[in-house]
């Protein structure tokens, strides 16, 4: 009678156990379409906390973070970026940074962020300091793939991929680098070939994405790169104007990517997109800031130096501050020398999400999320 009853006690064990790992298992399941994201700082939310790189690729100390969060997250604003507000139209959680430890297949599925500050789609952009380039970002979505794939098998992750939306942004640390260490780069290099490059490997990832699954694609063009605090003083004989530079590789890069989008659109079954033109709805800022909450549009409410545009937010000496700190965020467009306010971040995720077929086409990203 007693082996009887330990007999039945390990089997009502193990049917326990059974049980509480399929509801696990369903629980990993979401309805949702997932979004995982890519890019370099603009929308890095916090994966250069976990790699050794450079100060100013990465944003965890204070005054970063302050207004949302309240203590430094790893985001390059005083609050949240785009992707987080994306996230929340979408009704998903805050989608995590991929290097950021303790989480795992149960987060995944509503996506992952990969976006690494400091990144370019060319390898050699901010290297050796250790950035995670565009390339290693696709490298790291095949490792959850695989992951997704050990724990809920072919069937589902393939759900989960082909319904996903991939944000991206890249291209503006690819077009700013070659300034910040050789300013005759572009005297013996063609800008349209480097301007070829840059979309080009863009384009790879792309299809490396679209291999794998995923068919839903969110992108910006180049928006103000050229009109960051940061630039404003790169031209000693233009003090206060845009670094005009950068303008025309900005200008090449905008003309061109909407072909090729509409080229991978022609040849990829399935493939289909939303353009953000981030370039036209930063000028239209700029140019009325009062229209859009503003009092400040050329001067950063954290730096130093002219229009604060120094890249030296965060920055202490020992127990005094080597930056200046604005009283109101909210009245400037840009936090620190090159990152946009929470405020700016907001306004620019609504208009990505369903904003006017001028600025966002040919589908808004809310099309994306609950139309396909």
């Amino acid at each position: 009678m007693a082996n009887k009853e330990r007999i039945y006690s390990i089997f009502l064990l193990f049917t326990i156990i059974s049980i509480n790992l399929i509801s696990c298992e369903k629980s990993l399941i979401t309805n949702q379409a997932a979004l995982f994201v890519f890019g370099d700082s603009v929308f890095d939310v916090g994966n250069n906390n976990y790699i050794n790189t450079f100060r100013a690729a990465q944003a965890n100390v204070w005054p970063y973070g302050q207004t949302t969060f309240k203590f430094p997250t790893g985001r390059n604003s005083d609050g949240r970026l785009i992707p987080d507000f994306i996230a929340e139209y979408a009704s998903l959680p805050l989608i995590p940074p991929y290097l950021q430890p303790g989480h795992g297949v149960n987060q995944f599925t509503y996506g992952v962020n990969f976006a690494s500050a400091g990144a370019g789609a060319l390898v050699e952009t901010y290297q050796p300091q250790n950035v995670i380039p565009l390339g290693s970002q696709l490298n790291n979505f095949k490792n959850v793939e695989k992951m997704l794939k050990d724990r809920l098998g072919d069937a589902e992750t393939k759900r989960i991929i082909s319904r996903a939306v991939y944000l991206i942004q890249i291209g503006p640390n690819d077009y700013f680098y070659p300034f910040s260490v050789n300013t005759s780069h572009f005297e013996s290099n063609s800008k349209d070939k480097f301007v070829d490059y840059v979309i080009g490997n863009t384009t790879t990832v792309i299809e490396g994405i679209y291999k794998l699954g995923g068919r839903k694609f969110g992108l910006m063009n180049m928006g103000r790169l050229d009109c960051v605090p940061g630039l404003l003083t790169m031209d000693p004989n233009r003090i206060g104007s845009c670094f005009e530079p950068i303008t025309e590789l900005i200008k090449l890069h905008n003309v061109r990517i909407p072909n090729v989008l509409r080229d991978l659109q022609r040849r990829l079954p399935g493939f289909k997109y939303s353009l953000f033109d981030s370039y036209s709805a930063g000028t239209e800022a700029m140019e009325n800031p009062t229209k859009y909450g503003f009092k400040e549009v050329k001067k950063a409410c954290c730096g130093s130096g002219p229009f604060r545009g120094s890249s030296t937010c965060g920055y202490r000496a020992g127990t005094s501050r080597d930056f200046e700190l604005c009283e109101n965020v909210s009245d400037y467009m840009f936090f620190d020398g090159s990152h946009t306010s929470e405020k700016a971040n907001q306004q620019t995720a609504e208009l990505m999400w369903d904003g006017p077929s001028d600025l966002v086409g040919p589908y808004t990203l809310k099309t994306l999320f609950q139309n396909f």
